[in-house]
């Protein structure tokens, strides 16, 4: 199912990108992209502890993302020290889209 995701993630950056161009100035629009997340959602990825460990231990910053980790996010992009920025990307995923372990 890969294919469909990245369908999905690809039209959403570009959708970012665009809007953020037709809508400037009056309007920024920016988005997260979150890695795997400890949610709900992710309970089959991180239903033991052996499968938690192996899971963080893929990311360089060794640790699953939280809920809070996203909500900061948001609250940045929400607030007036974002304001400079529009059709970005934000990759909140523990350092996986910048470093490779």
């Amino acid at each position: 199912m890969h294919t469909s995701v990245a369908a999905a993630k690809g039209a959403i950056e570009a959708l970012v990108r665009t809007w953020a161009a037709e809508l400037s100035p009056k309007i920024r629009v920016n988005a997260i992209a979150p890695a795997l997340t400890d949610t709900p959602l992710a309970g089959k990825f991180l239903d033991r502890d052996e499968k938690r460990e192996a899971m963080a231990a893929k990311y360089p910053l060794a640790r699953i993302g939280t809920v809070d980790d996203m909500a900061a996010a948001a609250d940045f992009l929400l607030s007036h020290e974002s304001s400079w920025m529009t059709g970005q990307i934000l990759a909140i995923d523990g350092g996986m889209s910048a470093v490779r372990k």
